[in-house]
């Protein structure tokens, strides 16, 4: 798998950022997104059953999975994390598969601008290999992001602001 490379854009389309705002894709190129079937280390809010399920309708087959040399770091003034880079540390997560095009395509227009989506090597059981994760490319903190004080404070209340952008998102598809 190559990394990944510009995607052509139509300057009359539309998207939608994380925080609601509709954007031309001139503005804002997206990226060439993996193919239906590839992998998707995860390791932050959509490591959540309850956000995948507001997002693309479904729980995807997980698999506990490492990532080596990064860590989840809580970042300035948000909610969720960003994969940074980290020697000698190990980014505990999940694998999903059985992803759609159409979920992909979901997936990506949730994540922020400041998230690339790159490949990675991964660790699932006694199993190496590849997975595609989005790694943050901004300012973050020093200390790590916590699921468990996530999910203890804010999952549910999360999970009905991704139900919320879901249906924007199927609103805005539905007008273009």
């Amino acid at each position: 798998m190559h990394p990944p490379g510009p995607r052509g854009h139509n300057p009359n389309s539309l998207g939608c950022r994380k925080d609601g705002a509709l954007v031309s894709e001139r503005a804002y190129p997206r990226r060439r997104l993996p193919v239906a079937q590839d992998p998707l280390f995860v390791y932050g809010t959509l490591r959540f059953g309850a956000v995948l399920a507001e997002l693309i309708g479904r729980v995807p087959d997980m698999e506990p999975a490492r990532l080596l040399g990064r860590r989840a770091a809580a970042l300035p003034g948000r909610s969720y994390p960003g994969l940074v880079t980290a020697t000698n540390r190990v980014t505990e997560g999940f694998l999903l598969t059985g992803l759609t095009d159409a979920e992909w395509r979901v997936l990506d227009a949730f994540e922020d601008d400041e998230y690339d989506l790159v490949p990675v090597a991964v660790t699932a059981g006694e199993r190496a290999g590849y997975a595609w994760t989005y790694a943050w490319t901004a300012a973050a903190e020093d200390r790590d992001w916590s699921a468990t004080a996530f999910e203890r404070d804010q999952l549910p209340r999360y999970a009905g602001k991704c139900a919320a952008w879901r249906r924007d998102l199927v609103l805005l598809s539905e007008t273009l």
